[in-house]
């Protein structure tokens, strides 16, 4: 049988709940890592596509990124899709700019061959594609660290969205993996309902 692709947020946040400090600074993730680095090498064996948010790609190369990503692993086998309203060129050969709404981009994406798609973040894309359906799950790591301010997860906004706890593991150094599965979205309003069991609402006619 064949196993549908799936996106998922693979990512590390603050106890508090953020990804990066106001000005883009992560130097508070840096931590002796342990063996499988929490998990890491083995979900990046199931990725073959990542995608990005603009910003979190800038500074992704600001910092380095092209060497790491060698170093890492990230080899020709990855593409890499960052979304951005204007048109750019990619200056890393496995990376391709993408505009267009993110429901038709996701379908198609999930219709192709491949294995799951780590989606990268920032909190922006994560909320575009958590508002349209299209995150099926999120494995959090969160650092044992208060930063007070920064960049949510998410990006801010109303949304009522369950989450199913699939497992959760802490490790011995006060970090703890949480993984969720996404449930279907509240509408949030009586003039919607779910159409079926697709993540999706439709108008209700009187």
């Amino acid at each position: 049988m064949k196993h549908p692709r799936k996106i998922i947020v693979h990512i590390a946040t603050s106890a508090d709940g953020f990804i990066a400090r106001p000005d883009g600074d992560i130097a508070w993730l840096d931590r002796p890592r342990p063996k499988g680095n929490y998990g890491y090498l083995a979900f990046f064996k199931s990725i073959d596509t990542i995608l990005w948010g603009y910003k979190t790609y800038a500074k992704g190369l600001e910092m380095g990124m092209e060497k790491g990503m060698k170093a890492a692993g990230f080899g020709p086998q990855i593409k890499n899709y960052v979304f951005s309203r204007h048109p750019r060129e990619a200056p890393l050969p496995t990376f391709e700019f993408v505009n267009e709404p993110v429901k038709p981009f996701a379908q198609r994406l999930r219709a192709q061959p491949g294995k799951d798609i780590w989606m990268m973040g920032g909190g922006e894309i994560i909320a575009s594609f958590l508002d349209a359906g299209e995150i099926d799950e999120f494995r959090i790591h969160v650092i044992p660290i208060l930063i007070g301010e920064g960049i949510p997860l998410i990006q801010p906004r109303h949304r009522s969205i369950r989450l199913k706890l699939l497992a959760a593991k802490a490790f011995p150094d006060g970090l703890v993996l949480l993984h969720y599965r996404t449930k279907p979205h509240s509408c949030g309003s009586a003039a919607f309902e779910f159409s079926g069991t697709k993540k999706r609402c439709r108008r209700v006619r009187s």
